[in-house]
């Protein structure tokens, strides 16, 4: 097989990720590109479509989580994304199980000897009313019935794990601070969720996964597929699927997955500055992320700092104070990146003030 090297892969990942250069596609048609986008900090996607699409505008995406067509809800690795309404009716019963597990590994002593069924139903009672409510509402609501679990075990099994639920805006929405309030996502859609598909060996809910992921990520190892979605590899799908996909080899021997005819640009393409918000899919989406971050660096992506990719790898972190975006570098820059850092932090700086301020600074030299 043919050996991709570190750059190699991390070019790939930039084009898959609409980062070697601003798309021209609407916040819909990216969000479901790129799988959805994580998103347990509210304003986070707007900074990340920027990054990805020309001519951006937060409004669009609030329009988007208003008009029902994209959704926030806890979905891969039971963390909260933003994605399209079709897709979470398409794989949101895939998901199921990991969720509850997941919320049961956390609290397993606690809510050791629920009867999973019966809380599922007395959740979904007290929501039918369609009131949005917060998830310690819904747990204090059950919580007589239930006294030895507490409210905040019982909350998170019900909204991370039992109940296919979503955030409803005003959180969510551009420059908008609201706290997390739920309804059904079949009352909030006006459909079911798909229910599970037949199991003949095939997993064709898997295989629209592995496909998408990789379209948007790839070229993957199963380890990567599996870090990215908190499922445990999909293996029946990617059985069903490989004599349709292409294989590499990474630099450790890992074997790598990809669609034919996906972007796999040269190495030596030029990657332009971009600035990631908060927990990225760029760097969360693999299980080895040395094609885009350094390992001594590989803390800053679980740890919800902002980064900056300089030659399409992290290279500094970002915040912004009184509309200043400012710039922590990571490593020394060339006098041509540190132009072209603050310029792209200006642009940023515009972007979140509304044309307010165009500061960007790098605060400190490494």
């Amino acid at each position: 097989m043919t050996v991709l090297d570190s750059r190699a892969l991390n070019r790939a990942t930039l084009a898959r990720q609409l980062l070697l250069g601003r798309a021209d596609l609407t916040a819909l048609d990216a969000v479901t590109h790129l799988c959805g986008l994580q998103a347990q900090e509210p304003q986070e996607p707007f900074v990340g479509l920027w990054s990805r699409l020309s001519g951006f505008r937060p409004a669009a995406l609030s329009d988007l989580v208003t008009g029902r067509r994209v959704v926030r809800t806890h979905l891969m690795r039971r963390t909260v994304h933003l994605v399209t309404a079709e897709d979470i009716l398409a794989w949101r019963s895939r998901h199921d199980a990991m969720l509850r597990q997941r919320v049961l590994g956390t609290y397993r002593r606690e809510l050791d000897g629920i009867d999973l069924d019966e809380l599922a139903a007395a959740g979904r009672a007290v929501l039918a009313d369609d009131e949005p409510r917060t998830m310690t509402e819904l747990a204090r609501t059950l919580a007589e019935r239930w006294p030895s679990a507490g409210p905040r075990p019982l909350g998170e099994l019900l909204i991370a794990g039992l109940l296919p639920v979503t955030q409803l805006p005003p959180r969510g929405l551009w420059r908008t601070k609201a706290g997390a309030r739920y309804r059904l996502l079949s009352s909030w859609l006006g459909r079911e969720i798909d229910p599970p598909t037949t199991d003949d060996g095939t997993d064709p809910v898997g295989q629209a996964l592995v496909l998408r992921y990789l379209a948007a990520f790839g070229p993957a190892a199963t380890a990567d597929l599996r870090a990215w979605s908190g499922l445990a590899g999909l293996p029946s799908a990617v059985a069903a699927l490989r004599d349709h996909l292409v294989g590499f080899r990474d630099e450790r021997g890992r074997e790598l997955l990809d669609l034919p005819d996906a972007p796999r640009p040269d190495p030596e393409t030029p990657a332009p500055v971009r600035f990631l918000p908060a927990f990225d899919n760029a760097i969360l989406g693999y299980h080895d992320r040395g094609r885009i971050i350094d390992d001594e660096h590989r803390g800053l992506s679980v740890a919800g700092a902002r980064v900056v990719l300089v030659d399409g790898r992290v290279s500094a972190t970002w915040n912004v104070d009184a509309g200043a975006v400012l710039v922590t570098p990571l490593r020394r820059f060339s006098r041509a990146e540190e132009t072209a850092v603050t310029e792209e932090g200006q642009a940023l700086s515009s972007f979140l003030t509304d044309g307010e301020s165009d500061q960007a600074l790098i605060v400190t030299a490494p």
